[in-house]
């Protein structure tokens, strides 16, 4: 009996052991399967990616300056998607607004493209060749208020991603050698001339005017806004109600031609270009560049050492003041509604997005983005940010120009006084043309 009893015992105590080895032995197995299943999703995932039919999106815009952080994003775009190429293809501004709605119409260029507001939104949408992107999820990360230069009729069309100051930029060092308070110069007209001749007698070309491309559509603005502080102006002016004839408009040009007939302008102001202006700053040789704050970073490119900030005009007397300065959303993102990768084209835009890839480029290329949620490290940005949020700003007037010939008309007003017309001579051969365009 006590054999039997110490071999049951024995048996007992053997028992559990054999089925705790089991189980490790079940689970060592099951682990080793589950870890071979998971090699072989990623596997498939990868195969998966592979095999997807590759597709090469073309991407068209006009910021030359960009290229190298497009090329960085599109590289990491790649490698998310890999059978995803996007080709850009660059344009200057000035072939983009004269080229880009021919581009467009076969579908093979531009599936992402970008447009400037205004005008040339118009005639795009009016061409049917923006996809209605309302519904597309990347558009809830956009700021509202600042989207609606892409909104027509409650459809979203596209989405501007840059915010921009359109007013002069400014060499801080250049102002504090000529004696030139930023506050001050901004008071009225008189204050903005006598800082310019501060300016020269410092030594420097006051403001670098590039009139061979974008100068007189960017400058237009600051200088006209609290001569006629009215935001719809312009669509008076498109409906025939306002005149160019009127004084608001004259002052505007008898302004440029001070500007211009007193040296404060760089000789042959009228075939200066933009890239050139930016030469003029960089080097020092201009104290202020009449474009906008989108070319901060051109400059500092140039020559890191500088300071700049940026600076707008009053154009009227300190008691009529209305407006600080000028902003503009523009660098409107769509996809070409003639594309065969319109969800490829949405995964692009919704890519650059991204907090960490917007970030990177508003940081890497000096611009503010109309993104609720971007983290700005650039100095610049930071400060402007700082000094112009607070400040009553304007839509950029020239936005309101819809009509692409109306808005050459006035445009070349700008340049006939630069070329010697008298102000109230070039704004009526300019009223003739709009006459005649308004009449078709």
């Amino acid at each position: 009996m006590k054999k039997v009893l110490a071999l049951l015992l024995a048996v007992m105590l053997v028992i559990p052991v054999l089925a705790a080895c089991g189980k490790k032995a079940d689970t060592s197995e099951n682990t080793n399967v589950t870890d071979n299943n998971d090699k072989d999703n990623n596997q498939d995932n990868q195969n998966q990616d592979q095999n997807k039919k590759k597709v090469t999106l073309s991407f068209v815009h006009w910021r030359g300056e960009d290229k190298d952080a497009f090329d960085e994003i599109i590289s990491r775009f790649n490698e998310k998607y890999p059978h995803i190429d996007v080709e850009q293809t660059i344009y200057t501004s000035e072939q983009y607004v004269s080229t880009a709605h021919t581009l467009l119409q076969d579908g093979e260029a531009g599936d992402v493209f970008t447009s400037f507001p205004g005008a040339q939104f118009q005639t795009i949408r009016k061409g049917d060749l923006f996809d209605d992107i309302t519904n597309q999820s990347f558009v809830s990360k956009f700021n509202e208020a600042l989207i609606t230069a892409g909104l027509e009729d409650g459809v979203q069309y596209a989405v501007p991603f840059q915010m921009v100051y359109n007013q002069p930029v400014y060499n801080k060092k250049a102002f504090e050698k000529a004696g030139v308070d930023f506050e001050g110069a901004m008071k009225d007209w008189d204050s903005w001339l006598d800082a310019c001749q501060k300016l020269k007698d410092a030594g420097y070309v006051p403001i670098a005017f590039p009139g061979g491309d974008i100068g007189p559509g960017q400058f237009m603005n600051s200088m006209m806004m609290n001569l006629e502080p009215d935001e719809g102006i312009w669509a008076r002016v498109l409906s025939g109600e306002a005149k160019i004839t009127e004084d608001w408009w004259v002052k505007t040009l008898a302004h440029f031609n001070e500007l211009n007939s007193k040296g404060y302008f760089n000789t042959s102001a009228n075939s200066l270009k933009h890239q050139d202006g930016i030469n003029m700053i960089a080097s020092e040789e201009a104290a202020m560049l009449a474009t906008g704050s989108y070319a901060i970073s051109g400059i500092l490119a140039k020559n890191p050492d500088l300071e700049l900030g940026i600076i707008s005009p009053n154009p009227a007397s300190e008691g009529e003041k209305v407006w600080d300065g000028i902003h503009n959303a523009t660098f409107l993102l769509g996809i070409n509604k003639k594309s065969n990768h319109k969800e490829e084209a949405a995964m692009f835009i919704d890519f650059l997005t991204e907090k960490e890839i917007a970030s990177y480029y508003a940081n890497t290329t000096g611009q503010q983005l109309t993104l609720k949620d971007v983290e700005y490290t650039s100095k610049e940005l930071m400060e402007i940010g700082e000094v112009w949020g607070p400040r009553k700003t304007r839509t950029q007037p020239r936005f309101f120009i819809t009509d692409q010939d109306v808005q050459n008309a006035v445009l070349g007003s700008i340049q006939d006084v630069i070329s010697g017309t008298e102000p109230q001579k070039a704004a009526d051969n300019a009223q003739k043309l709009i006459d005649e365009i308004l009449s078709r």
